[in-house]
């Protein structure tokens, strides 16, 4: 019964994606870069004896993934969810719902299982949907589209709008969560954040240890 339930969903999504797929109203997936985009590793930034400078350094590295279309898509400004590289409004539409799950009737689930899924036979834009057991937007206290990295940066830190997070939980959610950990793995068709979920852990832990300074 669930197996006939998740094909269902799943082809239901297939052909909403078809459709838009063949229309104007959005592209379905990135054009990937030919090149992965590296991250420095924290010694490269041991030279700064400035300790100040050094936190700000980390986080502006760092600020490679949060700023990248992976991450930003699942913070948007609004209740609707964005995609692709050129970070345009998520098609089909949708709307955040309660706990960032979606609405009744157009739910995260219906389209986005627990793990990414090849697409075959389908429009040659369209190579897999995204998933992950916890998928899901983040909260609208942590939007971050169209800010600068230095308000991202004050709001990660601000307990009103960070769910209550101390600093050192916010070392273990970059470095280790999973589905922050997706942006490296988002299927094909999709540009993976730049570096590997480990050297970003590593920088978020470095820029905390350096007393968490935020650009300005």
């Amino acid at each position: 019964m669930i197996r006939n339930i998740t094909f269902t969903s799943i082809s239901v999504c297939l052909v909403l994606n078809a459709v838009i797929a063949a229309s104007n109203i959005s592209w379905a997936q990135d054009k990937v870069a030919a090149k992965a985009v590296e991250l420095k590793p924290v010694s490269t930034f041991q030279s700064i004896t400035d300790e100040k400078q050094r936190s700000v350094a980390l986080f502006e590295e760092a600020g490679k993934v949060i700023q990248h279309p992976r991450c930003v898509n699942c913070h948007p400004a609004t209740d609707r969810p964005l995609q692709n590289l050129t970070m345009h409004p998520h098609q089909p539409p949708v709307t955040r719902g309660d706990g960032g799950m979606g609405v009744p009737g157009m739910m995260c689930t219906t389209c986005h299982g627990s793990e990414n899924v090849p697409v075959i036979g389908q429009a040659e834009t369209i190579k897999s949907i995204p998933g992950n057991p916890n998928w899901h937007l983040a909260p609208i206290e942590m939007a971050w589209e169209g800010k600068s990295l230095g308000a991202i940066c004050a709001q990660i830190k601000d307990h009103e709008r960070n769910g209550g997070k101390s600093i050192d939980q916010i070392v273990e959610h970059m470095g280790q969560d999973h589905l922050v950990g997706w942006a490296w793995n988002p299927g094909e068709g999709r540009e993976p954040a730049p570096g590997t979920q480990k050297a970003f852990g590593e920088l978020i832990k470095a820029w905390a240890q350096t007393g968490a300074a935020c650009p300005s």
